[in-house]
């Protein structure tokens, strides 16, 4: 049986807020809305203790410094890519320029691309920003890309072209990264700075 989850959402234009246990019913409140704010939690006093700190996305617990990664289709604009440092602040701008990302420093795919491509994606960028700025340590939720795509892995009848394309930039970023000292972690959705709030 799966861990019980808290959803908190905040709207800014309205000030509505609140939290459920099902994401379906969180999903009703901030589908489609650009000023939403949610957010999953393990307990509800955490919930509670983000709502009262003005959902802020910024206010994260003591993570170990490193880039993070994520991808998610909360918002209902098509996958959102979200790369931060420790303290959830956004990392995208240090490789993309500012009018291609949201008002949430977030890059959104504008096509029919799958969370797992988001994914993927984020975990590119991760690399490039990782060499970048000299960092060793990256961190994202997504098994599948952190234990299969990124190490060549992948059935390639089940995915596109593009997807393929990507999947081998990566396992070359990757083959770098990590023989130049870099660390690679799978961690926990709850435990991820960068995480977009769509987990269900």
């Amino acid at each position: 049986m799966k861990d019980k989850k808290y959803f908190a959402y905040y709207i800014s234009s309205t000030a509505a807020n609140g939290i459920t246990d099902s994401w379906e019913e969180c999903k009703k409140w901030v589908f489609g809305k650009s000023n939403a704010r949610y957010k999953s939690f393990k307990t509800k006093k955490e919930a509670e203790e983000w709502l009262k700190a003005g959902a802020d996305y910024s206010l994260k617990n003591d993570f170990e410094q490193g880039i993070y990664f994520d991808a998610g289709t909360g918002r209902g604009e098509g996958v959102e890519v979200s790369v931060t440092n420790e303290k959830g602040r956004n990392f995208l701008d240090k490789i993309l320029s500012k009018k291609n990302l949201n008002k949430f420093g977030k890059y959104v795919l504008g096509g029919d691309e799958t969370n797992n491509y988001g994914e993927l994606l984020a975990f590119d960028l991760a690399l490039k920003i990782a060499a970048k700025k000299k960092i060793k340590k990256i961190f994202g939720d997504s098994r599948l890309v952190i234990n299969f795509w990124s190490k060549g892995f992948v059935k390639t009848k089940n995915v596109s072209q593009k997807t393929l394309k990507l999947v081998n930039e990566v396992f070359v970023l990757r083959e770098k990264f990590e023989k130049d000292g870099g660390k690679i972690r799978r961690i926990s959705g709850d435990d991820n700075p960068a995480d977009l709030g769509f987990h269900k």
